[in-house]
């Protein structure tokens, strides 16, 4: 199977001199205990090969946080590879965002082996980090945008 490919953007601001980025954390049940490294930039898979990356990671944006992207400009963070092959690419652009989240959903068979299909939000949170915060927050592989930034 070939690897995998997403797109998404990294919005950060300036509070106070200092710069915040905003991480999204998983929704479902594998992610609800988990924090440290788990949290991630709003992403998501592209549809097709010869699918414009910026234009997914904006769609992507849109669909888990349930806002439109601010207007740009979009610097390239250039892709990065994570542990399990999925490679990712990411652009930062200034913004703010107040939330809560408005997240897709995606359905699963939970409990394991139950027949029981629940659904649940891509995301569930999405909070403003300054970067050392953001760099024990976020997918390890995903910090190198952090330094990218």
């Amino acid at each position: 199977m070939p690897a995998k490919t997403s797109a998404g953007l990294l919005l950060y601001r300036r509070r106070g001199g200092d710069l915040e980025v905003l991480l999204v954390h998983p929704g479902g049940p594998f992610f609800a205990k988990k924090d440290a490294a788990a949290w991630s930039i709003p992403k998501g898979e592209i549809e097709s090969a010869d699918e414009d990356l910026l234009t997914r990671a904006k769609i992507e944006f849109r669909e888990e946080l349930g806002i439109d992207p601010p207007p740009g400009p979009f610097l390239a963070l250039g892709p990065i590879k994570q542990k399990g092959g999925k490679t990712v690419h990411a652009w930062a652009c200034e913004g703010n965002f107040t939330g809560p989240p408005v997240s897709n959903t995606f359905q699963m068979e939970w409990p394991p082996r139950s027949g029981n299909l629940q659904s649940f939000p891509e995301i569930d949170r999405a909070e403003w980090f300054p970067i050392p915060i953001a760099r024990e927050k976020i997918n390890p592989a995903q910090a190198a945008f952090l330094d990218s930034l």
